[in-house]
């Protein structure tokens, strides 16, 4: 008398999770694989036929925008007469209106240095393999850190006099709390939007706020000696 067998070995199909996979099906369930397609492209020729399009439509804008306006350059260096106010390039200029409030290895090191630390040991303690929203879990918590680190940050610019700053801190402080409080399958395609950022996301857009507003205060808003003015002014 043979004795029923309550699995049955097979090999499965799905090449798009593994070539060759075996597992046991019971009489009372199927097999059933779970997959996604995702959009693909060919790395050649889709991919590298588009990066070559977009270098040559910049390549050309560059030398047009060189044909019909001047670079803003001043006249030949005279060691006898340094202008002022002294400004750098204007990648630069950013870091230098860092330099009107902090020393320079604050400035300088400490700041952009932390800032980069940050993004670099964030995947290691924030795993977030599927890219979810930041408050998606546990957002009370996160929140009253969110409170916590905003109001700090707020309280150091604010001690060391640096209010062009405090806008784009307080933005994104704002937005991260409507982030908090909106869902996925919220009404508003934006609130949906800031519901699916992750921590990283936040940090990168608050930096880049941070550089876009110091670089526009350090060349349109700077005059002799670093003082305050109206660019609309001479």
């Amino acid at each position: 008398m043979s004795v029923p067998k309550d699995f049955v070995a097979g090999v499965g199909s799905d090449v798009r999770t593994s070539q060759k996979r075996v597992l046991f099906v019971t009489r009372r369930t199927s097999a059933h694989v779970k997959s996604h397609d995702e959009e693909q492209v060919q790395t050649y020729p889709e991919v590298l036929i588009r990066a070559l399009l977009a270098i040559e439509i910049l390549t050309i804008f560059l030398v047009l925008l060189s044909l019909f306006f001047n670079a803003p350059l001043e006249g030949l260096a005279d060691p006898t007469n340094t202008p002022n106010p002294a400004k750098a390039p204007w990648y630069f200029l950013g870091l230098q209106e860092l330099l009107h409030y902090f020393p320079p290895v604050v400035a300088g090191v400490l700041i952009p240095g932390l800032l980069v630390i940050s993004l670099v040991v964030i995947p290691y303690f924030d795993i977030n393999i599927e890219a979810e929203g930041f408050f998606l879990k546990k957002r009370q918590i996160k929140l009253n850190v969110l409170y916590a680190v905003a109001a700090g940050l707020c309280i150091f610019l604010w001690f060391f006099d640096v209010y062009v700053a405090l806008a784009p801190t307080l933005l994104v402080a704002c937005l991260m709390v409507l982030a908090a409080f909106s869902s996925p399958q919220s009404a508003s395609r934006f609130r949906r939007f800031l519901a699916l950022k992750p921590i990283s996301w936040w940090i990168m857009t608050w930096f880049l706020l941070e550089c876009i507003v110091l670089t526009a205060v350090g060349t349109f808003f700077r005059g002799p000696g670093w003082s305050w003015v109206l660019p609309w002014r001479s």
